[in-house]
């Protein structure tokens, strides 16, 4: 009986996340920074759930640290996901094998 409440409760909550925008906003967001908020909500919302994961993925924060730095220059250049994923791999990788190593 538990089970049930607890999807009925999560299937609300989905839907009411999902209907009070199409009811509450029904002409066009003038506001520039509204606009500019929305645009930009999901990528920080990536970055935030994210960034703790980089650090705590590994055994050593330096590991991350420097995965996460590796990445965020191959972006920068234009990189695609998936090269820049197996580049930030291969420095944790790398990394480990040579802090596990000198310890």
């Amino acid at each position: 009986m538990k089970t049930m409440l607890y999807i009925l409760v999560m299937a609300a909550v989905t839907f009411l996340i999902r209907a009070i925008p199409l009811t509450v906003f029904r002409k066009p967001i003038k506001s520039r920074f509204i606009r500019s908020f929305l645009y930009y909500l999901p990528y920080v919302t990536l970055a935030v759930m994210t960034f703790p994961a980089i650090m705590d993925a590994t055994d050593s924060p330096v590991a991350g640290i420097a995965a996460l730095v590796i990445g965020i220059v191959m972006a920068w250049f234009g990189l695609g996901l998936f090269p820049v994923a197996i580049a930030a791999s291969v420095t944790v990788f790398v990394l480990q094998l040579f802090l596990v190593n000198a310890s």
